[in-house]
């Protein structure tokens, strides 16, 4: 979610039509809900596209080869330890185009059939097939309605004019180097903060 953030309040563009949506389909009379969720395509690129950037962790879990077999005309013998670097894929210029920029947009065009749950091996930041994270679907459920509740919510500003630094810290979850720091203010009726 920070990444997400930090993403938006860099990219007010983004971050304006993601509030359109919701006032759109949710207007401002009552708070967003997950079953709306169903209703924001924009939302749902946005995170697509914050997960290629930032997958929750680079690398795969380790694997153990169970026979000999070759990938990408490479042998691999029995017993061999496999690691994925899920990052290197997501940053493929094969597969995206501006590999290192932050464009949404994408997921809603040449790559809208691509989805985080299927073998889609170009975007795998919670893993694939039988070792895939046992938690995606609770992850994508929260990451969503509280993206959309605190977009439906609130703006956000950065509190000078520099873009937010998008360093990467050390670890194994890839966290910020650096606190988000970000201005709130009210967007909907008072009646709908109590």
């Amino acid at each position: 979610m920070t990444w997400l953030l930090s993403l938006l309040v860099n990219h007010s563009d983004v971050l304006t039509i993601a509030q359109s949506e919701l006032d759109n389909h949710v207007g401002n009379q009552r708070r967003v809900q997950e079953s709306d969720h169903r209703h924001l395509e924009y939302h749902k690129a946005i995170g697509k596209e914050t997960l290629r950037l930032y997958p929750p962790g680079p690398l795969s879990l380790p694997h153990k080869s169970m026979e000999d077999c070759t990938f990408s005309g490479r042998s691999v013998r029995k017993g061999t330890w496999l690691i994925v670097n899920m990052s290197k894929i997501q940053y493929d210029p094969r597969v995206w185009s501006d590999p290192d920029e932050f464009r949404p947009d994408r997921f809603l065009a040449t790559h809208k059939d691509i989805e985080l749950r299927a073998q889609d091996f170009e975007l795998i930041p919670f893993g694939s097939g039988r070792r895939m994270c046992p938690g995606v679907n609770f992850a994508l459920r929260v990451m969503h309605l509280t993206l959309a509740t605190l977009l439906h919510g609130f703006d956000f500003v950065r509190p000078g004019c520099k873009p937010v630094d998008m360093t990467e810290g050390i670890g194994l979850i890839v966290p910020r180097a650096t606190p988000l720091d970000v201005l709130l203010s009210p967007r909907l009726p008072p009646h709908l903060y109590g």
